[in-house]
């Protein structure tokens, strides 16, 4: 049985919990007794039934973040979350194919486990941890992922999280133990890609966008393909790997460039080139016609709330720009990776750039991130990526 910090929620602000959804705010708190930052707590509605447990946050406007339901008592003992990381395992297995060793085991809200991110390039796991209550318990996390098989573990901290979250983990290889084979060589879909943990953006590469990237190899065939934001390459290489015609791609880091012509050269494909240059300086200057496909997928430009309103003004641009200069018949690929920017919103952002390129546009798919980020059908918020396949004429 077990004897955690009882939190009690006000009556009548039961609701959001009884579906499910993880995060507790502050407003919504009765009582608690006496507990620590990160903390595991049981959470009880005002009739003291029990609701489940998460990590307690005492400075946070999300004072609890819950990774268990159980009306039970429950003892969260290293068996329980190794049974949590298990199963995210065996969910990977079920859809990762064979010749792909690089993908995310656990999701953070998506795997019902707030404030902790794994991503796995090989025999490495990147872990990022996000909350307190993970940092508690990290030194069972990372035994458990060297008895899974990982025993290289980066451990890679936001300064956000430092100063938000009162994590005090710092970044490194744990017990400074350095995988010998760093930059890490991957292979995703049978391509091969070089990644560097340690100051790569992210924990080092775009996991996500992985079945988007094996879509457009599949549209390739013979097609001139423009990558903006290109970073390492990873749309670059799925398009030549589907034997594009030729292929650019631009973005505004020399060192991202540069990590995407040594990728391309260890894949010994040609028809490529590389520019560093600011991609909306590139799309309004290139001339029309060139490309029959355009791959739109910038940085989150809204990482606040407050930001809604400029980013959708960038994301209008950017699509502006594209549609204005793709072939007639064209295809653009339109991604948004902002939390804050809703499908719906980005949606309309796209719409609203269609209207004034007086283009004809149809939506051939809807886009999102790849299973290994799943989504928790009790937090919509973890649907971070959206994107458009778009036909323009």
């Amino acid at each position: 049985m077990d004897n955690y910090p009882v939190l009690k929620i006000k009556k009548g602000r039961e609701r959001s919990l009884l579906n499910k959804h993880p995060w507790i705010f502050s407003g919504a708190v009765e009582s608690v007794q006496e507990t620590t930052n990160g903390q595991i707590v049981q959470v009880v509605d005002s009739s003291s039934n029990i609701l489940g447990h998460g990590f307690y946050h005492d400075k946070n406007q999300i004072t609890v973040k819950m990774f268990d339901f159980s009306s039970e008592h429950t003892l969260f003992d290293e068996a329980y979350w190794e049974y949590k990381i298990s199963s995210a395992i065996t969910l990977r297995n079920t859809f990762i194919s064979q010749n792909t060793n690089a993908y995310r085991l656990i999701h953070a809200e998506g795997d019902f486990f707030p404030g902790l991110i794994i991503d796995i390039y090989a025999n490495t796991a990147v872990v990022q941890i996000l909350h307190k209550g993970v940092q508690l318990i990290s030194e069972i996390l990372f035994k458990i992922l060297n008895d899974k098989g990982f025993p290289f573990i980066f451990i890679k901290q936001k300064e956000h999280h430092r100063n938000n979250d009162n994590v005090t983990i710092e970044k490194g290889w744990y017990k400074g133990k350095p995988n010998p084979s760093h930059p890490i060589q991957i292979i995703e879909n049978g391509i091969k890609f070089e990644i560097d943990v340690v100051n790569g953006q992210k924990t080092g590469f775009f996991i996500d966008q992985r079945d988007n990237r094996q879509l457009l190899k599949t549209l390739s065939k013979n097609k001139t393909v423009l990558n903006t934001f290109s970073y390492t390459g990873g749309f670059s290489l799925y398009a030549l790997a589907g034997d594009a015609s030729k292929v650019v791609s631009v973005d505004v880091s020399k060192d991202a460039t540069a990590s995407c012509i040594n990728n391309i050269e260890l894949n010994h494909f040609t028809k490529h080139k590389a520019i560093a240059a600011d991609c909306f300086d590139y799309l309004k200057e290139m001339p029309s016609d060139e490309f029959d496909i355009i791959v739109l997928d910038p940085p989150a430009f809204a990482k606040t709330s407050k930001a809604v309103s400029q980013a959708a003004r960038g994301y209008k641009e950017i699509n502006l720009k594209a549609l204005s200069k793709i072939k007639k018949g064209g295809l653009i690929f339109t991604y948004s990776c902002s939390q804050y920017i809703s499908p719906d919103l980005f949606r309309k952002i796209v719409f609203g750039a269609v209207v004034d390129s007086g283009r004809n546009v149809q939506i051939l798919k809807q886009l999102s991130q790849g299973s290994d980020h799943p989504i928790s059908i009790f937090h919509p918020e973890g649907e971070y990526l959206k994107g458009l396949l778009l036909l323009v004429n």
